[in-house]
C-alpha cells in the first residue's frame, strides 16, 4: 500500500512500511526510510508510485480553476468535498490528488484555511489578483522585448528617457532599469559600456557630467523663467572708466577697476563690482534659484552658471555699458599707502573687456612692466602702476616673496578637433597679483565693516590651521589679514551675494538680509560649503580624466611628479593627483621623481605609474 501526502508544501507518494495511528513509516521514491504524520497523509493508493503521481499531476492540469473556483461557493470546503462536486461522483484517489495539486497551484483562487481546508477567494479579489499576474506578463514581455533590443545594440526610446537615472540613480523597480540591468548581465558588461554601445553615452566624460548634473541639478540645468524686475537707475560715476581683466571664456564679469589721478602725484583707485543683490528681493524666485545652485559649476569644456542669462546680461560688467555696481574707493599716495575707503552704490561705464589671453604676452614677468616702455594694449600703463600698487600690499601684508620659485597652474583645453591641449598659468604671474591683491583690498575692507558694525556674513578665516568658513569674523592668517569675505563674484558665488546683501543693508539700501545668530545664515553657509566643495571636486575629477585622455593621446611613457605624501604625487605638467608604486619610504614630501607610465585607461579612469629614480 503507498500513500499521497504534503511535506514542507509539496506534494510526495511512498511505500507503507509500517502504520499506526499516528504515523507511517515508509520508504520515498527514492528509497528513504522516513516518518510522515498522519494527518499530512491525503490518500492511500495500491498503484505504482511513479505511475500514481504522474497521473495525478496529469489529471490536474486538466482541471478547469475557473470551474473549480465558481463550484465553491463561499463557504470552507474539504478537497474531498470539492472534488466531489467537480467530478459529480465520490473521487478517486487519483482524482482527488489531482484536485489537491490544482487547489495548491492556485492560491490567488483559493485560500488555505487548514490540512485539506480551503475557502475561495472573493471574486473582487480574484479579479485584482488575475489583472496583477496580467500586467506582470506583459511588463515581463516588455522587459524581454527592451533586452532584445539592446542586445542588438539598440535603445528603445523609453529608456532612453530613463537613462541618466538608470546609470546614476535607480530605481530598481522600474522596468527600464530592470531591461537596462538584464541586458547588461547578459553581455558581461558593464552598465556604462552598455550604455555606450547603444549610443546612450558618448564618453565616459559625458557619463561623469550626467552623473553630477543629475546628483546636483535633479530638475535640469536650465532655469524657470525669471525675469528681471526694474531696479532703481543710480547716478553715474563722475569721470570713472572702468575695465575688466578676464579669461577668454568669461561671461560672468563680476569685477573691474578704475584709477584716477588726483594731482601731487596721489592716485584714486576705483574697484567696482556687479550688483544684482540691489535687484533681488529675500525670498523672491531668483533668490531661491540662487541659494539651490550655490556657485556656478565649472568644468573642462563648459560650465553650469548660477543665474540665469538675461540675470548675467543685466548685471554683468560687460564692455561699453553703464551697469549698477558697488564700489569701493581707495585714496593711494606716492608711497602706495591706502587710506579714505569709500562704498557707493553706482553706474559705472564699462570701457573694456580686457582678455588675459591678449595681453598677457605683453605683460608678464619678462616684458611690459616698464613704466616708460612702449604702450602695448589698452590701460597699459594703468596696469603697470597696478602691479606696482600690489606689489606693495603684498608687502604690507608681508606677503611678498621677491626670489620664490615659480609654480604653475594647469588646465584643461581642447583644440578645434577635438584633441586635448594643457594650458600653462604661472602662479603670481604680473596680471594675477594685480587682480587678486585688488580683490584682497576690497574683501578684506567690506569684511572689516560688517564686522565693525555687528553684521554676520560669510566669512573666511583662519586663526589656526586649515581655511573654513564662519559666520563671525576672524583673522585669516593665511592672507595676513585681520578680515576677510568674499564680496567680489555675486554673480557666481551664493556666498558674494549674502555678503553683497549684508553690505547693501550697512549702507541704508534696504535691510541686512540676515541678523546676528540667524539659523537660515548657519544652513547657507552649511549649504553652500557642501555644495561648493562638491563643484571643485567634480572639476577635479573631470580634469583628472581628461588629463589620462592627454596623456594616452601624446603616448606619454614616462613623467615627472612631486610627492606629495607617500604614494601619492602630483604629476608636473597635469592637473592630476595620482598614486605611484615603488616610490622609497625614505623620500620626503616635495620631492621631484620620474615616473614610468605602465598603463592609461581614462575609460575606467585608472593610471599605473612606477618609480624610477629620484630627480636631482
Amino acid at each position: 500500500m503507498n500513500i499521497f501526502y504534503e511535506e514542507s508544501g509539496q506534494f510526495k507518494v511512498a511505500t507503507i512500511v509500517q502504520k499506526n495511528d499516528s504515523t507511517y513509516q515508509v520508504d520515498t521514491q527514492h528509497g528513504k526510510r522516513t516518518k510522515v504524520k498522519a494527518n499530512n497523509v491525503f490518500a492511500e493508493f495500491t498503484e505504482p508510485l511513479d505511475q500514481f503521481f504522474n497521473a495525478a499531476q496529469t489529471e490536474a492540469g486538466e482541471i478547469d480553476t475557473d470551474l473549480l473556483w465558481e463550484t465553491c461557493g463561499q463557504e470552507e470546503f474539504s478537497a474531498e468535498a470539492i472534488a466531489e462536486e467537480y467530478y459529480g461522483h465520490k473521487p478517486t484517489g487519483t482524482e482527488l490528488a489531482a484536485t489537491l495539486i490544482a487547489l495548491y497551484a492556485a492560491p490567488m483562487y483559493f485560500y488555505k484555511k487548514a490540512k485539506g481546508i480551503f475557502k475561495a477567494a472573493p471574486e473582487e479579489t480574484l479579479k485584482q489578483a488575475l489583472a496583477a499576474i496580467e500586467r506582470k506578463k506583459q511588463q515581463e514581455a516588455q522587459i524581454e522585448a527592451w533586452v532584445e533590443e539592446l542586445q542588438q545594440d539598440r535603445l528603445p526610446p523609453e529608456i532612453a528617457a530613463d537613462l541618466k537615472q538608470i546609470l546614476h540613480a535607480p530605481d530598481k523597480q522600474a522596468l527600464t532599469y530592470k531591461a537596462f540591468n538584464k541586458a547588461a548581465d547578459g553581455r558581461k558588461i558593464s552598465a556604462y559600456e552598455l550604455a555606450k554601445r547603444v549610443g546612450g553615452v558618448s564618453s565616459m566624460a559625458a557619463f561623469m557630467l550626467d552623473g553630477f548634473e543629475l546628483k546636483h541639478f535633479p530638475k535640469g540645468i536650465g532655469f524657470p523663467d525669471l525675469p528681471v524686475p526694474p531696479f532703481e537707475e543710480w547716478p553715474l560715476a563722475e569721470g570713472v572708466s572702468a575695465f575688466s581683466i578676464d579669461d577668454e571664456s568669461t561671461t560672468e564679469v563680476d569685477d573691474a577697476l578704475s584709477l584716477q589721478d588726483l594731482g601731487g602725484g596721489n592716485k584714486r583707485i576705483g574697484i567696482h563690482i556687479a550688483a544684482p543683490a540691489l535687484a533681488i528681493e529675500p525670498g523672491s524666485s531668483i533668490e531661491q534659484q540662487i541659494f539651490q545652485r550655490q556657485s556656478t559649476a565649472y568644468y573642462p569644456g563648459g560650465k553650469i552658471t548660477m543665474l540665469p542669462e538675461n540675470w548675467i546680461g543685466a548685471f554683468s560688467l560687460d564692455a561699453g555699458s553703464e551697469r549698477l555696481a558697488m564700489s569701493i574707493y581707495f585714496d593711494v599716495n606716492e608711497q602706495f599707502q591706502v587710506s579714505n575707503p569709500q562704498t557707493r552704490v553706482e553706474r559705472v561705464k564699462i570701457a573694456e573687456n580686457l582678455r588675459i589671453g591678449t595681453i598677457e604676452p605683453h605683460f608678464n614677468a619678462k616684458t611690459g612692466l616698464d613704466a616708460e616702455g612702449e604702450t602695448m594694449f589698452s590701460h597699459h600703463r594703468e596696469l603697470i602702476w597696478f602691479y606696482q600698487l600690489a606689489i606693495a600690499l603684498q608687502k604690507q601684508r608681508g606677503k611678498y616673496l621677491e626670489d620664490a620659485a615659480p609654480a604653475y597652474d594647469y588646465g584643461i583645453e581642447f583644440e578645434p578637433d577635438g584633441k586635448v591641449r594643457i594650458s600653462i598659468r604661472e602662479r603670481g604671474s604680473p596680471i594675477d597679483t594685480l587682480v587678486s591683491e585688488m580683490m584682497i583690498l576690497a574683501n578684506s575692507t567690506w569684511a572689516q565693516m560688517l564686522h565693525e558694525a555687528g553684521l554676520p556674513g560669510l566669512f573666511r578665516v583662519q586663526p589656526a590651521g586649515k581655511v573654513r568658513m564662519s559666520t563671525q569674523s576672524e583673522p585669516h592668517i593665511g592672507m595676513g589679514v585681520a578680515h576677510y569675505g568674499w564680496f567680489t563674484s555675486p554673480l557666481r558665488r551664493a556666498a558674494d551675494y549674502i555678503n553683497q546683501k549684508q553690505l547693501a543693508g550697512l549702507i541704508g539700501i534696504g535691510e541686512p538680509r540676515f541678523a546676528s545668530g540667524d539659523a537660515m545664515l548657519f544652513a547657507a553657509l552649511r549649504d553652500f560649503d557642501t555644495t561648493y566643495s562638491a563643484y571643485n571636486d567634480f572639476q577635479r575629477e573631470l580634469e583628472g580624466y581628461w588629463s589620462l585622455v592627454y596623456m594616452q593621446q601624446e603616448n606619454l611613457r614616462e613623467v615627472n611628479a612631486v610627492i606629495l605624501r607617500e604614494e601619492l604625487v602630483r604629476l608636473n605638467g597635469l592637473p592630476l593627483v595620482a598614486r605611484a608604486t615603488g616610490i622609497p619610504m625614505d623620500l620626503p614630501a616635495k620631492t621631484t621623481v620620474k615616473l614610468a607610465v605602465t598603463e592609461v585607461d581614462p575609460e575606467k579612469q585608472l593610471v599605473g605609474l612606477s618609480y624610477i629614480n629620484a630627480v636631482i
